[in-house]
């Protein structure tokens, strides 16, 4: 896979929430919706996403529950995400089960990581190659948080960014998912000491083994995941090693 050159932080300092209430001047910020979850959970819904408008372009922030309610949602909040999908030296993707706590879509398999850059100088972006920088900060971030995978193992040279897709998904009546999902692989072999608090189990898959456990109706699996392995994941995989550099840094945002 091609080494990007590119390994310092984004220069962009971070954007300011001035633009969200003109935009969505009915913004919905009851904190009701919070009550009876997780203490720890409730806390991480304080975090600062990117606002972004359909071209991916920084609008402002709001906080991560704000991007996640469905009332705002449906008024056409949206905000920028990444999908982490990291590959051991068999060519095994680690899936992570999401913790019972988490508020969106809990106990749900989904890829290694999936989250968000934080409104901070070193994770956001206002065009495609300090975005794409961004997001690798952000999910080395995640990575040691989620699963204890600390940054050595995991350096933002390696990472590969693929693609954005963006695209709407209900957790239930009152949570749901609107993204601009940055699409990152890496292959390395990483010591993994999970969050309970984030996640409730790990494995390794093959891709003959995933497409079995996609007929196995007691297993649940998060929207973007499906989303993701049913239109392009399984291709990209059969290149891992050999050709998926023709799948890289794709300029266009694929809509879903």
């Amino acid at each position: 896979m091609a080494t990007p050159t590119t390994t310092t932080a984004p220069r962009s300092a971070p954007i300011t929430a001035d633009t969200i209430l003109r935009l969505f001047p009915d913004i919905e910020t009851s904190g009701q919706a919070l009550e009876g979850h997780d203490e720890e959970q409730i806390r991480l819904m304080d975090e600062v996403c990117i606002v972004v408008d359909e071209d991916d372009m920084p609008i402002g922030t709001a906080s991560k529950k704000l991007c996640h309610l469905t009332a705002n949602i449906d008024k056409g909040l949206l905000h920028r995400a990444f999908s982490v999908f990291l590959f051991n030296d068999k060519n095994e993707l680690l899936l992570q089960q999401r913790a019972t706590e988490k508020i969106t879509f809990p106990d749900m398999w989904t890829n290694t990581c999936c989250s968000h850059p934080l409104n901070l100088s070193t994770e956001t972006g206002s065009n495609l190659p300090d975005s794409i920088l961004g997001v690798k900060h952000a999910a080395q971030r995640k990575l040691d948080h989620e699963l204890g995978i600390k940054k050595e193992q995991v350096p933002l040279e390696d990472f590969h960014f693929l693609t954005r897709i963006h695209y709407k998904a209900p957790s239930d009546g009152q949570w749901a998912e609107h993204e601009i999902d940055y699409i990152l692989f890496i292959k390395a072999n990483v010591d993994v000491d999970a969050s309970p608090n984030e996640v409730k189990a790990t494995q390794y898959v093959s891709a003959e083994k995933l497409k079995k456990q996609f007929e196995d109706p007691s297993l649940k699996f998060t929207p973007w995941f499906k989303l993701i392995c049913e239109s392009m994941l399984f291709e990209w995989w059969a290149h891992l090693d050999s050709g998926l550099d023709k799948y890289t840094n794709e300029q266009q945002i694929r809509r879903m």
